[in-house]
């Protein structure tokens, strides 16, 4: 088992894809085959539970990212 950076994962559950939740050091597996890394689905229900917890206003993270964002559109 490796450990994966981080992993951003967007929460639909509420307001689709509004959300991000950006979690350090996920366990993860990785293929023999190709080396593609993945997450197994025990790990990924835990980090859904507390997305959950988080946007609902039951649990405080740890730390708050401020991401600026744009529209394409309007790119020069």
């Amino acid at each position: 088992m490796d450990f994966h950076t981080s992993a951003v994962l967007p929460c639909d559950r509420f307001v689709p894809f509004r959300h991000f939740l950006v979690v350090n050091n996920v366990p993860c597996e990785e293929c023999e085959y190709c080396g593609e890394q993945y997450f197994k689905v025990d790990v990924l229900k835990t980090i859904e539970k507390e997305f959950v917890k988080i946007l609902s206003a039951k649990k405080k993270p740890k730390k708050q990212l401020k991401v600026p964002v744009e529209e394409f559109a309007e790119l020069k």
